[in-house]
């Protein structure tokens, strides 16, 4: 884990966010923090490009946003689960970085809104994303989607989701994914790992938030999801035969050594896997890429690996 000092540009930007809206108050009943994230993410959102087409439906009762770049070949698909601490976000508040995967690595994103906890515990996230999988494979040709060459993407939360349906699928014996990517992934619940000390307070996440998330999505402590897998992939004993996995991770972030943790447990077992870090950078820091270089940096490799991954099925050199 860096000691790089925490970058100026994105600094600024959470400063200028916190104050374009109502402070934050974590004590907040659950519906107005997602409200107030929601509007939040509609403030910064950047601007699509007009060459895009996009669209929304359902899939099963699950509500898609297709993101589709101009062409008429079939592209490939990126099943994206958004972050929001499995208990805020939806295809709304991952509307621009879904976009501009899209239109950068020239690939079909299938944004997803998977059910929230704590109504919703654990596997209910990971079935969600099975049932959309299902779909672009059988119906994404209609979408211009070629359902051979579909990987998972996930930011924080949504990389447990990623990862858990990477998981679920091996052990289901099914079609395996043609590759992840995992951006700052939730994947344990071990809160004494070093980054989370070091970066207890970290800005963008604060390991007291993830405490009450995992509580969230996994209940009460002792219930059969605090070991499964699925929902802490930190936990699987045998990652042989999961896709090819791109890992970006940031220096001042509690959910750091998350990341580091699974990289190794991949390449460990033969599978291929990097893992990129941005020392400087925090949490989401993605949603910093229009005001932080370095930001815009990460996001760029982020881009080149769902390019190469859904195109070559490899990745980048």
């Amino acid at each position: 884990m860096s000691g790089t000092p925490f970058d100026a540009e994105m600094r600024q930007y959470l400063e200028d966010e916190a104050a374009s809206g109502e402070p934050w108050d974590p004590s907040w009943p659950l519906a107005r923090q997602r409200e107030a994230w929601e509007a939040q993410c509609r403030r910064a959102r950047a601007r699509r490009s007009a060459r895009l087409m996009v669209e929304d439906l359902e899939a099963d009762g699950i509500a898609l946003r297709i993101f589709r770049p101009p062409g008429e070949e079939p592209k490939p698909g990126v099943l994206y689960a958004h972050g929001g601490g499995w208990t805020m976000g939806s295809r709304e508040t991952h509307d621009d970085i879904c976009a501009e995967l899209a239109e950068e690595a020239d690939v079909v994103v299938v944004c997803f809104d998977y059910r929230l906890a704590p109504e919703h515990r654990h596997p209910a996230q990971v079935e969600d994303a099975l049932t959309v999988l299902e779909w672009m494979r059988s119906s994404g040709r209609a979408i211009g989607l070629d359902p051979t060459h579909i990987i998972a993407a996930g930011d924080s939360a949504g990389g447990q989701v990623a990862a858990g349906l990477a998981l679920a699928l091996k052990r289901q014996g099914a079609m395996p994914l043609r590759g992840l990517v995992l951006i700052n992934p939730a994947l344990g619940a071990d809160l004494e790992t070093d980054s989370y000390r070091t970066h207890a307070a970290a800005p963008g996440l604060t390991r007291a938030e993830m405490a009450d998330c995992l509580a969230a999505l996994l209940g009460p402590p002792g219930s059969a999801s605090w070991r499964d897998p699925l929902a802490l992939p930190n936990l699987a004993e045998d990652a042989a035969g999961l896709p090819p996995t791109f890992i970006t991770v940031a220096g001042h972030d509690p959910l750091h050594d998350d990341g580091v943790i699974f990289h190794a447990k991949l390449r460990a077992a033969g599978v291929p896997a990097t893992l990129r870090e941005e020392a400087a950078l925090a949490h989401s820091y993605w949603r910093a890429r229009h005001a932080s270089r370095g930001a815009m940096a990460g996001f760029r490799a982020i881009v080149a690996a769902v390019r190469h991954l859904g195109h070559e099925g490899l990745l980048p050199a």
